[in-house]
């Protein structure tokens, strides 16, 4: 399989597309052709047997075919569980993705991610370090950190919004010292994010660095990230034989877009429904047509805090029309209000605790029209542990949540960052300062 730029510059495989992150023409990489299933073609069972089946053609003549199982076992060594919340014809049901080492989803993209990295460098000749940049609001940025600590020849910039992730998720961008740095940036995600590109694009730098991104830029974050779509959706389907739509918070719009493949290639996913929080930027452009990237808003779901998605230019580039687009995806923001009141409400109802995220998702099935929920069934996404965000969460329910194993080492751990105003130069001058 061949790997093209969405601004169409650019022309690769896979182990470059991975190892690159970015197209030089600043295009995202996205398959020349997406492979065909049906429910039928898969034969395993769990996360990673199905993982590997789905992923084959697009491991095809990279080199790395006969490690995709392997690759698979390795990513996906954590449980990630689709539970039933309304029994009946599986009518709604969350899939947990919080289970991994940093207690968010964003564990599955980033572990898949490292797997590949690590086989992939010996068949290059530079032997440099690469260098992996990633911005983060929140979730994205300890992931990539926790799956690379202390790789070989691999390290790790980490750019966070100054003040704008929870106490307990900076400890996680900040704790890891050795071949990871956090930089603490005086701005927003977008900040961040357009630092990270900007760093990509500038050929002075790309010479003296050897760069690559974790983002779900990368087009190595969503091939894994559509794997646990497509596991979802058979695991429903074998269970009650129909196909379940999915409800999906989404920011930056990676996890959306993983879902729209999956359904693309024929798995059994019914309606693919976005949730995002008070940054309106996808809503408002599914509502007009016009597409609108403004500076993101800081919000209680602020993994989600992302005014110009990147993935966007994935999904236009899958469906380039727009009343084709607008008929396939639909999206609803959640405000700040909505979301403390959600996690009451289902904390009330199920006796569930979810994140702010977490919480967009239910909030949205909750407000779809009843015909739409009334016997059909959904899967909504829990992205992340609501341990991870205690000081919106418990005053809430009243109560104390109790911290996974995992995340309660991490928190043991000492932190520090690195202070950076958002200026590629300045970005620059740390990045060669980095030995």
């Amino acid at each position: 399989m061949r790997y093209l730029s969405t601004r169409g510059g650019e022309e690769t495989d896979l182990v470059d597309a991975v190892m690159r992150g970015l197209a030089t023409d600043g295009g995202l990489f996205v398959p020349d052709e997406l492979p065909r299933f049906t429910p039928n073609d898969f034969r395993g069972t769990t996360l990673a047997e199905i993982s590997a089946e789905l992923l084959a053609p697009f491991f095809e003549g990279s080199g790395l075919e006969g490690q995709l199982g392997a690759i698979c076992r390795d990513a996906f060594d954590f449980p990630v569980p689709l539970r039933p919340l309304v029994e009946a014809n599986g009518e709604l049901s969350v899939l947990e993705l919080f289970h991994g080492p940093t207690a968010a989803f964003k564990d599955v993209g980033a572990r898949f991610l490292a797997a590949v990295m690590e086989r992939a460098l010996p068949r290059f000749t530079d032997q440099r370090p690469l260098t992996i940049l990633v911005a983060t609001s929140g979730d994205t940025g300890g992931a990539v950190a926790a799956a690379f600590h202390q790789r070989r020849g691999i390290r790790v910039g980490v750019l966070f919004p100054k003040g704008q992730v929870s106490p307990r998720q900076q400890h996680q961008l900040t704790c890891w010292g050795d071949n990871i740095r956090a930089f603490e940036v005086e701005g927003s995600f977008d900040d961040c994010q357009a630092l990270v590109k900007a760093a990509f694009t500038d050929s002075d730098l790309q010479r003296r660095h050897r760069l690559s991104a974790a983002n779900s830029i990368n087009v190595g974050r969503l091939l894994p990230q559509a794997a646990y779509h497509a596991a979802a959706s058979l695991w429903h389907w074998r269970k009650h034989g129909t196909a379940a739509s999915s409800i999906v918070p989404t920011g930056n719009l990676g996890n959306g877009m993983a879902c729209v493949w999956a359904r693309a290639m024929g798995l059994p996913i019914g309606d693919v429904v976005f949730a995002v929080n008070a940054n309106r930027t996808i809503p408002d452009f599914l509502s007009t047509g016009q597409w609108q990237p403004r500076p993101s808003t800081a919000t209680l779901a602020s993994a989600m805090d992302v005014g110009n998605p990147s993935n966007m230019e994935r999904l236009r580039n899958l469906i380039p029309d727009f009343a084709e687009l607008r008929g396939t995806v639909e999206a609803y923001p959640v405000d700040d209000e909505a979301i403390r009141a959600q996690i009451a409400k289902d904390y009330a109802r199920f006796g569930q605790i979810w994140c702010p995220h977490t919480a967009t998702g239910f909030w949205v099935y909750d407000h779809l029209p009843a015909s739409r929920r009334v016997g059909r069934p959904w899967i909504v996404c829990a992205t992340a542990h609501p341990a991870k965000f205690e000081t919106i969460v418990e005053p809430v329910i009243g109560r104390a949540v109790a911290v996974p194993e995992a995340l309660a080492d991490l928190l043991q751990r000492p932190t520090a960052s690195v202070p950076l105003v958002p200026q590629l130069p300045r970005f620059a001058a740390e990045l060669d300062r980095w030995k």
